[in-house]
């Protein structure tokens, strides 16, 4: 059963698993389960996501029950007016806060401008030798991007060379082989934890949240946060 955050007459959230794909792909084929079916067959309605989160990605995924509030929310998300917030774990000590002003390429060659701006809410330094240094260091952000790119996060930290742990195609491999030899750990530390809207039907802001999920836990744990 996926964890619903909320719903009501026209919308549903969900906390979506890392590891879930959205919905079907062609460049998913392993994948058996995907959220839109999953959760179109737990409320007994039809669903249709208004934004995406990539497989990896942990957090709040967003739904509509009708055609035009997909329309409306759609709109919304393109044209920058829902505030997202993530939480991310990253290699190395980063800076107390940062803007990230760094254009990103579309699969076309096309150059979109992408910004981020992010606050580190917690440092941690471990007793663990890792290559040439004798401690590993980490940090855990809170990632505000008012853009919405492919991949933008990922994509933002690692030209920082503070990528986040467990991205596979963007981050760190020596890091992602560390976590999972050491714990067993292969998820990627990405958590989609606020959005704010206007919803397009009652106009009132709604506030969403959703709490990190056990491996994300397990991780801040393992760093004393």
């Amino acid at each position: 059963m996926l964890e619903i955050v909320y719903q009501d007459d026209h919308l549903i959230a969900i906390n979506k698993p890392h590891g879930l794909l959205v919905h079907r792909s062609s460049i998913a084929n392993d994948a058996k389960e995907f959220a839109l079916q999953m959760l179109r067959d737990q409320v007994n309605r039809h669903v249709s996501p208004v934004h995406r989160l990539d497989r990896k990605t942990g957090g709040l995924l967003l739904f509509a029950f009708e055609k035009d509030v997909e329309i409306a929310m759609h709109q919304q998300f393109q044209n920058g007016e829902v505030q997202k917030k993530y939480l991310a774990i990253l290699r190395g000590h980063a800076p107390e806060q940062l803007d990230i002003d760094y254009p990103l390429a579309k699969e076309n060659g096309t150059i979109q401008e992408a910004f981020t701006s992010f606050v580190t809410l917690k440092r941690a330094e471990l007793d663990i030798a890792f290559g040439k240094h004798q401690t590993s260091r980490y940090s855990l952000v809170e990632a505000t991007p008012t853009t919405g790119r492919m991949h933008q996060l990922r994509r933002h930290f690692a030209h920082i060379f503070y990528p986040i742990i467990g991205d596979r195609k963007h981050g760190c491999n020596k890091q992602n082989k560390f976590f999972k030899e050491t714990w067993e750990m292969t998820t990627m530390l990405l958590h989609a934890s606020e959005l704010t809207f206007l919803h397009p039907v009652t106009k009132q802001e709604i506030q969403l949240k959703a709490p990190v999920q056990s491996e994300f836990l397990r991780v801040m744990e393992l760093m004393k946060w």
